[in-house]
């Protein structure tokens, strides 16, 4: 059973090596905004750099394994880094501005989708990659909106519109989905960085947010 035991390592860092970019890149985002407060497109440009550099060691290491090293010129080079860099854009672009109808409650929330932070953004487009399930049932409110619901009025939720200029909270749909794919979803979003709630407030659904500096404890 001893090579069932190394198929299994090998598979485990394979998978650590595939989600590794995605990781860093909005990780690392999040946590130059909450430590040091980066504006939050330097924070995101920082991080393609990094997650830049991290595919082409990448495509790198794989050319080497197929051709040798010495196979690598100066010319090939500077192909891997246009493909990568067109690769790494189309990634970015995606998450930042497209959340097709099939992702959001309404087309309402669907316009709302460039009012929510950027971080949390790349996250619902990271997490489409590997599950186009998800459902993004609220973003954007305002105080207005919790009486149309018959809710208390909340001061400072994180569904208004922050000083950062955007809304860091949405609400994602659990109903209709396991209990170990709605766990799966509410550890994926922890190790981003982010807060989660689950709970039901007017239907059962995980509340997701970015801390705003300056508020601290508010979810």
């Amino acid at each position: 059973m001893k090579w069932l035991k190394q198929l299994f390592v090998f598979l485990i860092q394979l998978v650590i090596i595939a989600i590794l970019p995605f990781w860093v890149f909005i990780r690392g985002s999040v946590w130059l905004y909450e430590a040091y407060g980066v504006y939050h497109w330097l924070g995101l440009a920082a991080m393609f750099g990094l997650v830049f550099f991290i595919l082409l060691i990448y495509m790198a290491m794989v050319w080497d394994a197929v051709f040798g090293a010495n196979k690598i010129t100066r010319r090939s080079l500077k192909g891997k880094m246009l493909l990568v860099f067109l690769l790494l854009g189309v990634y970015a672009g995606y998450g930042l501005f497209n959340l097709s109808g099939g992702n959001a409650k309404t087309e309402e929330v669907r316009k709302e989708y460039t009012s929510l932070h950027p971080f949390m953004r790349m996250a619902v487009g990271t997490f489409v990659l590997f599950d186009k399930s998800i459902l993004v049932t609220d973003m954007a409110r305002g105080q207005e909106d919790y009486k149309k619901m018959g809710l208390k009025t909340i001061k400072n939720s994180l569904h208004y519109e922050q000083k950062t200029g955007y809304v860091h909270a949405m609400d994602l749909r659990t109903k209709g989905h396991s209990e170990f794919r709605n766990t799966m979803l509410k550890w994926y979003f922890k190790v981003l960085g982010f807060n989660t709630l689950r709970h039901v407030g007017t239907a059962d659904h995980l509340h997701i947010s970015l801390t705003v500096r300056g508020k601290p404890g508010v979810i």
